[in-house]
């Protein structure tokens, strides 16, 4: 008898749980999680996580003491609130958490790897080393050259918002310890364009995309993991049975959990190493060339760019929000 099909996909791939919801992880066990401010700010939201985002407004306030900025106690606190997630999550999963650095800069190599070792000194302050920790951060050319920097200090990388295949050739040649292609983005931007309503899932230009970053991976042995990002739907997840990791929000999760049937591994490392594939050496010129033709990487990498600013925006509003009630409350005690 067929085993359900997240059981399945579990013997030939790494499951990751794309959510900031601790109830979901802990429900499909996934060996790794990744969170992005969206997430944290749905999960943020959530009555049963009030106490982690009250307690972590009022510690940044307190550590920056009086006189301090607004948008100074907020970037603290959003910063801290990655991390409190973060180390929630960890509690329950035996893997790695992704946490990311502020989508604003993504062009600023030198603020990135700030930021990243900040985040970094958070975790290890609170008993957790940076091996289960990965920094994600978007794949801009200056993005890839933070990653490069920090990955030589031991702190491992999440390349995320990668579209196109020289994205993906910069990540491993600066030895970047994972990337997150966006299937579910690539295929939105193909509808949007062709006016296709569907495509069958080995058709899909996402699942297109992630298979052939998968096989030149493994045919010039780069370490760097590829882990599916992004899904629309479960035909995409199946379709890339096999790559080293997927990462999956807890309603896929659901349908994958609930649906009996053979599962047939699509990605192979062996197959791969026996293809021919020409060998692309990736410099700044060549990157930029490429970014510059492949029109849907370069206009989803600016959006998804631009979303994430948009998301920790409202994060940082419904923080100021909460922070301000916080006051009052505190002011009416003294009172």
């Amino acid at each position: 008898m067929s085993s359900n099909l997240l059981e399945q996909i579990k013997k030939v791939t790494v499951v990751v749980a794309d959510t900031g919801d601790i109830g979901a992880i802990a429900k499909f066990t996934p060996r790794d999680a990744t969170t992005n401010p969206s997430l944290i700010t749905a999960a943020a939201q959530m009555p049963e996580y009030q106490d982690i985002v009250n307690q972590t407004l009022l510690k940044a306030k307190q550590d920056l003491g009086a006189g301090a900025e607004e948008a100074e106690i907020l970037s603290l606190a959003f910063d801290r609130l990655a991390v409190s997630f973060g180390l929630k999550i960890l509690e329950i999963i035996p893997g790695r958490v992704s946490t990311e650095v502020d989508a604003r800069l993504s062009y600023d190599t030198e603020a990135t790897v700030k930021k990243a070792r900040d985040l970094i000194a958070q975790y290890e302050a609170a008993g957790i080393s940076k091996e289960r920790v990965l920094i994600k951060i978007a794949s801009t050319w200056e993005g890839i050259r933070a990653a490069e920097i920090l990955e030589k200090e031991g702190i491992h990388c999440n390349l995320t918002l990668l579209f196109g295949m020289h994205q993906a050739i910069a990540c491993a040649e600066a030895g970047v310890t994972l990337i997150s292609p966006f299937v579910g983005r690539i295929l939105d931007w193909y509808k949007k364009e062709t006016g296709r309503e569907s495509y069958a899932p080995a058709e899909d230009p996402g699942v297109i995309s992630v298979t052939n970053i998968y096989n030149y991976y493994k045919k010039f042995g780069y370490k760097t993991e590829v882990m599916g990002a992004s899904f629309r739907n479960l035909g995409e997840i199946t379709e890339l049975a096999g790559c080293d990791l997927l990462t999956i929000s807890p309603q896929l999760l659901a349908e994958l959990q609930s649906t009996i049937g053979e599962l047939p591994r699509k990605l192979d490392p062996e197959k791969a190493a026996a293809m021919s594939i020409e060998k692309i050496s990736m410099d700044k010129a060549t990157y930029d060339k490429m970014h510059v033709e492949d029109r849907m990487a370069n206009e989803k990498l600016d959006e998804g760019i631009k979303g994430f600013t948009k998301a920790l925006e409202t994060l940082e509003k419904l923080l100021a929000e909460q922070l301000a009630k916080l006051e009052a409350s505190d002011t009416k005690k003294v009172a």
